[in-house]
C-alpha cells in the first residue's frame, strides 16, 4: 500500500513526488517511457523564473536526481488502467494507494498517414533535440505552425546543410522572434500553405509528397520532423475522471476529480495556460491536497 501514486514523470509528477516525499508520504512514480514528459525535448527554456537558461534535458535531469534524493520510487511501466478503489494496473504489476495523481501530460499529434509508424525512428521523428544529430550534414524537413517547429528548424538549421519548414496555413502561430531568425538562415527553406500527403520509402524515409493549393511536389528528405502539436492522452482514465469534449481532465480549482482522492497536475488537464511553470506548480498543489487528506 502507498500512500500516493503519481502516473507519469514529467514536471508536474516529479515536483508532486517532491513535495510529498518531503511529508514522509510512502511515493511511488510510475513512468510508460522517460522520465521528463515533453519540456526534454527543448533545447533551451528561457522562460522559467530564477534560471536564466537551462536545457529541457538538464531541467528534468536535475528533477529526477531530487526525487531519488528524497527516496522517492520510480518504476519504468505502462498503466493500463486504474481503479475506483485507487488499484493501478500497470502491463507488468498491480499497486495499491490511498491516493493518486494524474500527470500523464501529452502526446505527440501524428499526421496519421501511411507509413508514419513503420518510419518511425527511420526518418520520422517528433523529438528534433533527440534525433537531429543523426542527420549532420543531410537534408531535414519539419512540419508545423508553432513555437516548437520554429524551435526545431532552427536547431536543425546548425547541423543539416538543407531544412525545409511546412505549414498549412500561410502564416506561423510561433513566435516572431523565432521566425525572424529563420528568415536569416540560408539554408532553411519555407513553404507555406501546403500539407503532406505521403511518406515515400520502405526501410527509411526517402522523400514526402505535399500538396500546396492543389499543386502536387515531391521533395526529396531523410528526415521528417513532426510538431503539429500535442493533445492528452486520456481515455484510460475515463471511469474515474470526467473529459472535456477535446480529452482533457476536468478538475476542481484544488485540482480534484470526480472520484475522491484522485488528482490531476499538468498539461493532461482542463486549463487556460499549459507552461512548464504552471505544470511545476500543479504538481506542488496536488501533492499539497493529498498530504491535507491524509492528514484529515
Amino acid at each position: 500500500m502507498y500512500d500516493l501514486i503519481i502516473i507519469g514523470a514529467g514536471p508536474a509528477g516529479l515536483t508532486g513526488a517532491i513535495y510529498a516525499l518531503r511529508a514522509n508520504l510512502k511515493v511511488l512514480v510510475l513512468e510508460a517511457k522517460n522520465y521528463g514528459g515533453q519540456i526534454i525535448n527543448a533545447s533551451k527554456i528561457v522562460n522559467y523564473p530564477g534560471i536564466k537558461e537551462i536545457s529541457g534535458f538538464d531541467f528534468s535531469q536535475v528533477l529526477y536526481e531530487q526525487v531519488k534524493d528524497f527516496g522517492g520510487l520510480i518504476k519504468f511501466e505502462k498503466v493500463i488502467e486504474v481503479l475506483p478503489d485507487k488499484t493501478v494496473i500497470t502491463e507488468n504489476n498491480k499497486y495499491q494507494a490511498k491516493e493518486i495523481i494524474i500527470a500523464t501530460g501529452l502526446i505527440n499529434r501524428k499526421l496519421n498517414l501511411e507509413n508514419e509508424d513503420k518510419l518511425l525512428g527511420h526518418g520520422i521523428s517528433y523529438c528534433a533535440t533527440c534525433d537531429g544529430n543523426f542527420f549532420k550534414g543531410k537534408t531535414v524537413s519539419v512540419v508545423g505552425g508553432g513555437n516548437k517547429a520554429l524551435e526545431d528548424a532552427l536547431e536543425l538549421s546548425n547541423i543539416a546543410s538543407k531544412v525545409y519548414l511546412i505549414c498549412r496555413r500561410d502564416t506561423f502561430k510561433g513566435d516572431k522572434k523565432y521566425q525572424e531568425e529563420l528568415k536569416k538562415k540560408k539554408n532553411v527553406e519555407i513553404i507555406l500553405n501546403s500539407t503532406i500527403k505521403k511518406l515515400n520509402g520502405e526501410n527509411s524515409l526517402k522523400s514526402i509528397l505535399i500538396d500546396t493549393k492543389g499543386k502536387l511536389t515531391t521533395i526529396d528528405t531523410e528526415a521528417l520532423f513532426i510538431a503539429i502539436g500535442e493533445i492528452p492522452n486520456n481515455e484510460i482514465f475515463k471511469n474515474i475522471v470526467s473529459l472535456d469534449e477535446d480529452g482533457y481532465i476536468i478538475t476542481d480549482d484544488n485540482l480534484k476529480t470526480k472520484t475522491k482522492g484522485i488528482y490531476v497536475a499538468g498539461d493532461n488537464r482542463q486549463k487556460e495556460l499549459r507552461q512548464l511553470t504552471t505544470a511545476i506548480s500543479d504538481g506542488a498543489l496536488a501533492a499539497s491536497m493529498v498530504i491535507k487528506d491524509l492528514n484529515n
